[in-house]
């Protein structure tokens, strides 16, 4: 049941039990840091409120009629549970702001961020970093549901609820084992038609590289594919190993195969039809991030 309009505010209540203690309205508003005037104003619009007078002004000050001993008792009560509230909050404040909860992408987690969270660590030695890693769509998920006070995604839009901060871009790599057939055609490159029929190596759906190779391909075919050739695999190190083994063309970020490519085994393939680019983002809650959620934001924009 909501509380009535004429409920009084606590403001004009913790007044009221300082008249009670200090048995002047002048002095009461002086330990307020109000006129007096005001003070009165503002007790008189209470016993207004209230229906009943809570004063009786004397020659010595102001004494608390036998109404008035009642609500100021009553007061107390809620003037100290506000205070609770207050000293809750301001705790979950402090608890916030030596906490941060991070949750990445796998190419992010594993690639970008490390350098990131201990230049954090270096500038704030006794902040508690919580770090999480999953697809792009389970770290917006977790933004979403608050688990999370910070997310990097790999996925081309961000889900709408969250604000988002573009941190930098990546590309996918088409990778392949150097005896894999299509490795001689590396330098020539594959037409979207074919990769389709290649035993393709993809990301779980919600994976935000799953995504942009799908967006990247559909303009090619004219239609979003099936990929009815594909194996999904849930993590970038499992593509990288099936595709040095041959099991297929691995699609994954460049960060990741860029060992392999340097080693030579693995060996990229092209595909001028696909633009690959994809952007890295930052999401959270509400408009602006929170302090410590921003500074890590300008750490991500600084390491590109």
């Amino acid at each position: 049941m909501p509380l009535p309009a004429w409920t009084p505010d606590l403001s004009t209540l913790e007044l009221l039990l300082s008249v009670a203690e200090l048995g002047s309205v002048g002095r009461a508003a002086t330990a307020h840091g109000i006129s007096q005037p005001s003070a009165s104003a503002r007790l008189s619009r209470l016993e207004r409120r209230v229906g009943v007078a809570l004063l009786v002004r004397t020659s010595r000050g102001s004494e608390l009629t036998p109404a008035g001993e009642a609500v100021a008792t009553w007061s107390r009560a809620v003037v100290d549970a506000a205070q609770l509230l207050t000293d809750g909050v301001l705790t979950l404040r402090a608890d916030r702001s030596a906490r941060l909860r991070v949750a990445a992408s796998l190419t992010v987690a594993e690639y970008l961020m490390p350098p990131w969270l201990l230049a954090l660590r270096r500038a704030h030695p006794g902040l508690e970093v919580a770090a999480s890693v999953a697809n792009s769509a389970g770290v917006c998920a977790r933004v979403l549901a608050g688990d999370a006070d910070l997310g990097f995604v790999e996925m081309p839009s961000v889900p709408s609820g969250l604000s988002a901060v573009q941190v930098g871009t990546d590309r996918l790599a088409l990778v392949v084992a150097p005896d894999y057939p299509l490795a001689a055609r590396a330098a020539t490159g594959v037409s979207a038609r074919d990769l389709c029929d290649q035993p393709l190596l993809v990301r779980e759906p919600g994976s935000g590289t799953r995504e942009v190779f799908l967006l990247a391909i559909t303009p090619a075919l004219g239609a979003r594919p099936g990929l009815p050739h594909a194996t999904e695999l849930g993590s970038t190190t499992t593509i990288l190993a099936t595709a040095r083994a041959g099991g297929g063309i691995g699609v994954l970020s460049a960060r990741a195969a860029a060992a392999d490519l340097r080693a030579g085994t693995l060996v990229e393939i092209g595909a001028p039809e696909l633009d690959l680019r994809r952007p890295l983002h930052a999401v959270f809650l509400g408009r602006r991030p929170s302090p410590l959620a921003n500074e890590l934001i300008q750490l991500a924009l600084a390491g590109g």
